[in-house]
This record gives C-alpha cells, sequence and structure tokens, in this order.
C-alpha cells in the first residue's frame, strides 16, 4: 500500500521545470563568465550552479513510501529504510507552519531507523490529504503498535478518516485543527505535538 502524499506522477512536471531552469541558467551563467574566466572555470561554475538542482528536482519523485502489513518502508534513488510499527521506540505528530502548512507522522524504532509520513498539506484554505484507504492501513498498523501514543495517534487518523467520510469541513478534520493549534500558540515555524494536544485533537 503506497502513503505517497505527493504520487510520483504529480511531482514529475514539476521536476522537468526545475530540472530545465536549472540547467538554462547553468548554461547562461557559464557563457557569461567565459567572457571573462577561462573556459574550464566558465563550465565547472556552470556545472556546480546548475546540476546539482536539477538532480535533487528528479531525486525527490523517486522517493516512496510503502506500508506492508506493520512494515513501513520510504524508499529513495540509493537506499531505503524499514520501520515495524509494532515494535516502534517512539511516534510524533510533527506540524510545520506556513504558507503551505504540512502534517508529518515522525516514527522511529530506537536503531537510528527514522520514517517521515507526509499526512496532509495545507494551503489558502484548501490542502491535499493522504489517501482514505492509506490512512485506513496506517491507522490499523499504529494500533497495532506496543506503544500508547501510538494508539491516540491511530485514534487521531481514524477520526480524520470519519471527517472525511462525512465531508466535514476543515476546521473539523484533526489533522487540520493540529496545524490550527500550532498557529495559536504561536509555535512556528516547527512544533512537536505533545500528547495531551494529540489527544485534544479527537476531543
Amino acid at each position: 500500500m503506497s502513503l505517497d502524499l505527493l504520487p510520483s506522477h504529480l511531482l514529475l512536471p514539476r521536476a522537468r521545470r526545475v530540472a530545465l531552469a536549472s540547467v538554462l541558467l547553468g548554461v547562461v551563467l557559464g557563457l557569461v563568465t567565459w567572457l571573462f574566466v577561462p573556459a574550464s572555470v566558465a563550465i565547472a561554475l556552470g556545472v556546480i550552479v546548475g546540476l546539482p538542482p536539477a538532480v535533487g528536482a528528479f531525486v525527490v519523485t523517486r522517493r516512496h513510501l510503502r506500508l506492508d502489513g506493520t512494515v513501513l518502508t520510504a524508499s529513495g534513488s540509493v537506499r531505503s529504510r524499514s520501520v515495524e510499527l509494532r515494535h516502534l521506540a517512539g511516534v510524533e505528530l510533527l506540524v510545520r507552519v506556513a504558507r503551505v502548512s504540512q502534517v508529518i507522522l515522525r516514527i522511529n524504532d530506537g536503531d537510528h531507523r527514522l520514517v517521515s509520513v507526509p499526512l496532509a498539506l495545507y494551503a489558502d484554505g484548501g490542502g491535499r490529504e493522504l489517501d482514505v484507504l492509506a490512512l485506513r492501513r496506517l491507522a490499523d498498523a499504529m494500533d497495532a503498535a506496543e506503544l500508547a501514543p501510538a494508539a491516540a495517534l491511530s485514534s487521531v487518523l481514524v477520526e480524520q478518516l470519519r471527517a472525511e467520510a462525512r465531508g466535514a469541513a476543515l476546521e473539523e478534520r484533526p489533522l487540520y485543527r493540529a496545524i490550527e493549534l500550532a498557529r495559536k500558540a504561536g509555535r512556528v515555524p516547527q512544533t512537536t505535538l505533545t500528547d495531551h494536544e494529540v489527544a485534544s485533537l479527537v476531543e
């Protein structure tokens, strides 16, 4: 089961535009500096400026999150990390408040393996939330964990599902309320909700 909040096919067009703009900037900068410095220096400067952003744009499209039973795996272009949700060492709800605000589930297994699962993005009265089926599977997997905060977060995800099912307004959805909670408390641009605050999202 994919847990990608933004599937790669949605990211690819933007990645192409960023890559093209970066390469063009590198070429233009290289040509301009060629008028004043040796060609080798101009080429090196163009590559240094244009190549990293272009590569980085495509690397983002290679990142994927997958849930198989209770095993959560984050894979990328080079390596992957897996966490068994039944044996978590820690779990927390991270909130980033900005023009595009984010709610992220951060999980670790105590063996230096940390996986972050973006749950929702909100901006200008709208947003994108994790697919209903993905939320359901994640809630079930979290409920199987031997950790009290995991059960609390599972309850938040279940309440989010209920809100989505009845077509509730953003203000009635737990994940959006997490953003509002952090904003009203002045804990920006980033904060981790306490256990009490997580519990308050479903009250």
